[in-house]
């Protein structure tokens, strides 16, 4: 388990923690029925990893954005970004190398699940003006964000069409290269250059590496398990 405290304004902290490989599978199964036994293992991980009612996502790639008003509320709801100003509400994301994005600031906490569909779908922007709604502040000022595990250009080879997609979006080059010398994307290149067009510049890199073995990867190792990434607003 990855755990940062972040200031969230006045007598609020955000408590977020992301899980590992050893933490165990968080993916969420979408079918009618999931059997009793998966669903209690699965809220036996959620509650190891954070202790609440968990808000998570049935994740498209899109831009909807839940607002969470009580404990739990919206779970299920198809959309990549929820919002909260309730302590003790837990907002949660499932991935496997896309960019869990966690933006906190004047009472209130946010999730962007950011892959390049859903940069350049606006996922993150939707996010920001959710929380600013939310907040005494609509200008905004003192929002943060932090970016979990994600995978990295080293390994995640991209194509022409789709870079110059992201790169419309953030409006900068988020180009980079494989170490096979293959064009690759900068993901959290691209979720800072997002987060900068609607105002937020203090980005925290964790530096996590979904390649690395201590998480799942789809991409570099076709595995459909998922971290969990989860954030909590906390009274101090």
């Amino acid at each position: 388990m990855i755990e940062r405290l972040v200031p969230a304004g006045e007598g609020l902290v955000a408590r977020v923690r992301c899980s590992q490989r050893s933490d165990g599978d968080f993916r969420c199964v979408t079918e009618p029925d999931p059997s009793t036994d998966h669903r209690r293992r699965l809220e036996r991980r959620r509650q190891g990893l954070m202790v609440g009612e968990w808000t998570w996502l049935e994740q498209v790639h899109g831009a909807d954005v839940v607002v969470v008003t009580e404990p739990g509320g919206g779970a299920g709801s198809v959309a990549d970004g929820a919002v909260t100003a309730v302590p003790e509400a837990v907002l949660a994301l499932h991935t496997a190398d896309c960019a869990p994005v966690v933006v906190v600031g004047n009472g209130a906490a946010g999730v962007a699940h950011a892959g390049w569909r859903g940069i350049v779908a606006g996922v993150l922007s939707e996010v920001v003006q959710a929380l600013r709604s939310l907040t005494p502040d609509p200008g905004g000022a003192g929002l943060r964000a932090v970016v979990g595990p994600v995978i990295r250009a080293s390994v995640y080879e991209f194509g022409p069409a789709e870079l110059a997609a992201v790169r419309g979006a953030v409006r900068r080059d988020v180009a980079g290269v494989t170490s096979w010398g293959a064009p690759a994307l900068d993901l959290v290149l691209a979720v800072r250059e997002a987060l900068r067009t609607v105002g937020v510049s203090d980005v925290e890199d964790l530096g996590f590496d979904t390649s690395h073995e201590c998480f799942f990867s789809h991409r570099v190792r076709g595995e459909l398990a998922r971290q969990a990434t989860t954030v909590r607003l906390e009274r101090v």
